[in-house]
């Protein structure tokens, strides 16, 4: 949209309030793309994805990079049939800052390929899902059947993101389009066009938080658009956060239907051009004007700052870093947007479908609209360094990328925006010749407006020819006129004014300019709005490298030096013992030592006639790859440069022999990093 922000001053002051405007596009940016992207990441697991477990283990714990909101179905674990074996209870497992949570499982689970599936709500409201497998003794073939379908993916995903996008555009509509009539031109309130943008602002929003209600069971849970009434699910989804911000959502509104009948009710009769044959007291006019304006002024911030809370105290400010700053930060920027982009959209109304504006009016909505660009500056800086965290993250990571180019269309807007700017302040000053063609035309093309209070701006027009039969009489009878041909040369002269306001207004160099920097704006907003979308399914930068530092981590784990117990038994005499094998650095490739110590029941070395170490890769179908041991001492063996090429899991084979006859092989599962 453009920038309306006009300056009587110097060429210098107008350069540095474009600077302070690119700066805020900047803060807007990095705080805009903040709403609907900061999910919860799974970020470790115990066993982990993909792990060899010895025996079964005695639950599946999670670790979440921010709080989550779990049931009792929320993870499901699949033996190799795809049967549910979890004890179907939820364990809470969070500790301090640590986001945990469990399902335990029965003993005696045989060998084989388990699936954990699991499915959690995060704490900015957006549903996570996701699935790993771990085997316990080796793998093996699963025939687990899990949702093809993501969470919060789908037609209902789809529904419950547009609807959250129109929300927003409700929002905008109704706070910015209120603030522009109460703070920059109360005539306004007369205009039936800025009526009509503000009444379907309020709709929209109303509209899409119902939706969004109905939405909420299925878009976080089953997925079905069937679903929708379930009322058993809505009834859950009133006990949850976004539940609660939802439903007072929907009774601030009903507080903004009171503001929005006093504003275009009361308070625009108090603007009406008097009656002459009405005796009013101007003083107690201009007073009741007053207290009605403070009145709206006061109510409207309330209200608005309200409804923006509900997004604030149920999304992303609710979660991460520093929330009890975050939440004031996010109604402030969120107020800012609304008075900026909602102002304008009134203004470009008021331009087009109105009596003209009066300059001074567009120098009141230049003064809120700087002072917005001010407080989004500042939030918007908050907010990016909340989301983003380094200056890596921006070229490290996928959010930052799409960050980068989303900056990079936000340059293209705001050079589009200052030519629009330029023709917008030249529209500021209201010409004889605007005001004689606004006088002749309504705000649908009608005729009648009342110069720039818009009394009659859209009163139905009544063309001379239908007027001149009432006072002229003709000396002769003649027929009575036909109905039909009266309404259809009523018709006529409407269009055929409408058509010449039309002429005359294009023919206007400054709102024909205006015009088309608006639509290449729009263009550009189009894009903008498709990387946007993208942007807000992606995860953000700060939990992304949360994510790689825990997977990293992992990984170092795995490279650590592989230290295995192996007990056995040959089952001759003296044929019980235990086996340590420790294997450095434990990492594929050619460099790894293996160390070898047997052990006899009590713990002291024994010697034994034979050993053989080997290791198989089934699911690269490599192996066994043998290795040599030699002796070093009693009850020691080692071996250098033990060949391991790929990571993975794999399978290790020890044979030990402890007399002609008796011998004994023992697997083992070793991950290698």
């Amino acid at each position: 949209m453009a920038v309306a922000i006009t300056d009587p001053g110097p060429r210098r002051g107008a350069a540095l309030r474009l600077l302070v405007v690119v700066a805020a596009l900047f803060g807007a940016l990095f705080g805009g793309a903040v709403p609907a992207s900061a999910h919860a990441a799974l970020t470790g697991s115990d066993p982990a994805q993909g792990s060899v477990v010895d025996r079964a283990p005695e639950q599946v714990s999670l670790t979440f990079s921010e709080g989550v909101a779990m049931g009792d179905d929320s993870i499901r674990v699949l033996d190799p049939k795809g049967k549910r074996v979890d004890r179907g209870k939820l364990r809470n497992l969070c500790s301090g800052s640590v986001v945990k949570y469990g399902a335990g499982l029965p003993p005696g689970l045989p060998d084989g390929t388990y699936t954990v599936a699991w499915q959690a709500v995060s704490a900015d409201s957006h549903p996570v899902s996701g699935a790993f497998t771990f085997s316990i003794g080796a793998p093996s073939k699963s025939s687990a059947a899990l949702p093809q379908q993501e969470a919060g993916g789908g037609p209902v995903g789809a529904l419950y993101g547009i609807a959250r996008y129109l929300a927003y555009a409700g929002f905008v509509l109704l706070a910015g389009g209120a603030a522009f009539v109460v703070a920059c031109r109360p005539a306004a309130a007369l205009v039936r066009s800025v009526q009509r943008l503000i009444v379907h602002g309020w709709a929209v929003l109303t509209g899409t938080t119902i939706a969004m209600l109905l939405l909420r069971g299925p878009y976080t849970g089953s997925g079905k658009l069937a679903d929708i009434f379930d009322f058993g699910a809505l009834q859950q989804v009133l006990l949850t956060k976004p539940g609660a911000a939802l439903v007072s959502r929907l009774l601030l509104l009903a507080a903004a239907a009171l503001f929005i009948a006093v504003l275009f009710g009361a308070y625009a009769r108090t603007l009406e051009p008097e009656d002459a044959d009405l005796e009013v007291d101007v003083a107690e006019e201009a007073k009741r004007r007053k207290d009605l304006t403070l009145g709206l002024g006061v109510g409207g911030v309330i209200v608005a700052a309200g409804l923006a809370a509900t997004w604030a105290m149920a999304e992303h400010a609710s979660t991460g870093l520093q929330t009890a700053v975050a939440m004031p930060v996010d109604v402030l920027h969120l107020l800012a947007v609304a008075a900026w982009l909602g102002g304008l959209a009134a203004l470009v109304v008021s331009l087009y479908r109105g009596p003209a504006v009066e300059r001074a009016a567009v120098l009141r909505f230049s003064r809120m609209a700087f002072g917005s660009v001010l407080v989004l500056v500042a939030t918007g800086t908050y907010q990016s360094w909340r989301q983003v965290g380094s200056w890596r993250a921006l070229t490290g990571t996928t959010y930052g990328r799409l960050l980068l180019l989303k900056v990079g269309l936000v340059l293209v807007l705001v050079a589009i925006a200052w030519v629009s700017r330029r023709w917008t302040a030249r529209l500021g000053e209201i010409r004889p010749e605007d005001a004689a063609t606004d006088s002749d035309t309504g705000t649908d093309g009608g005729t009648g407006t009342d110069g720039d209070t818009g009394t009659a701006a859209d009163r139905d027009p009544v063309p001379a020819t239908e007027s001149a039969p009432a006072t002229e009489s003709a000396p002769d009878p003649a027929p009575a006129p036909d109905p039909a041909r009266a309404v259809q040369l009523a018709r006529q002269q409407v269009a055929l004014r409408t058509a010449r306001t039309k002429r005359l207004r294009d023919a206007d160099p400054e709102r024909l300019g205006l015009r088309r920097s608006v639509l290449a704006e729009a263009s550009v907003a189009v894009v903008l709005l498709a990387v946007t979308t993208v942007l807000t399914a992606t995860e953000p930068a700060r939990t992304a490298e949360a994510v790689e530092a825990s997977g990293a981590a992992q990984s170092t784990a795995a490279n650590q030096p592989q230290v295995l117990t192996i007990p056995f038994d040959t089952g001759g005499p003296n044929g019980k013992g235990t086996a340590r094998l420790d294997l450095d650095p434990g990492r594929s490739g050619s460099g790894n030592a293996l160390r070898l110590r047997i052990a006899d029941p009590s713990g002291r070395t024994m010697d034994v006639p034979e050993v053989k170490v080997s290791f198989t890769l089934k699911a690269k179908k490599l192996g066994p790859l043998p290795v040599a041991p030699r002796h070093a001492g009693k009850g020691h063996w080692s071996a250098s440069g033990v060949q391991l090429p790929v990571p993975g899991r794999w399978q290790l084979s020890l044979l030990v022999r402890t007399s002609d006859i008796d011998q004994v092989t023992e697997f083992k599962n070793v991950k290698i990093g």
